[in-house]
């Protein structure tokens, strides 16, 4: 059996590894557990290399926490602001002992009441709750979800990269 650790006790960001690893078969039995750990970025990173380096943290600060495990997993969400207007991602790394993997997923428009809020300090999450009346969406549907009338989780967009980042563990000779 393998151990996966998730740098997050996120619902979603869980999830989205499971199904990723279950997609890309990398086991038939693992355990997932989740973990919090800090990603020692603004608690709303605001660029792609700050999402990226959130990810980063979290992952090398799974793999601190608990040594012993096959994959870790970092998940970190961002937001990036292009011309006028502010599109929504995340980054996925996935370690083991001796290998690396990365990936970004799918980026979407926010709409410009939350964009206000998120300029004004508040995460993306808390702005979501109160553009669209919801209580802690970051842990369910989150802004994609929201936005996608629940065709697209918050899991939803994250397993696809999770897959990718996958893609030198289900390749290891060309990696």
């Amino acid at each position: 059996m393998k151990k996966i650790v998730v740098a997050s006790q996120n619902p979603a960001k869980i999830r989205a590894v499971r199904e990723g690893f279950e997609q890309m078969k990398i086991d038939d039995v693992f355990e997932i557990i989740g973990i919090n750990v800090p990603s020692m970025v603004s608690d709303q990173p605001f660029s792609d290399i700050e999402t990226y380096q959130g990810a980063l943290n979290r992952v090398k600060n799974a793999q601190k926490k608990v040594e012993n495990s096959d994959f870790w997993v970092g998940i970190e969400g961002g937001i990036e602001k292009k011309d006028n207007e502010m599109y929504a991602f995340a980054w996925i790394i996935i370690l083991s002992k001796d290998k690396k993997g990365e990936s970004r997923t799918a980026s979407f428009q926010l709409p410009h009441q939350v964009v206000t809020l998120v300029q004004q300090g508040k995460e993306l999450g808390e702005a979501d709750d109160i553009v669209f009346g919801k209580v802690n969406s970051k842990h369910h549907l989150g802004s994609v979800g929201i936005l996608t009338h629940g065709e697209i989780d918050r899991a939803g967009l994250y397993a696809p990269a999770v897959c990718f980042a996958l893609i030198p563990f289900v390749n290891p000779l060309l990696y």
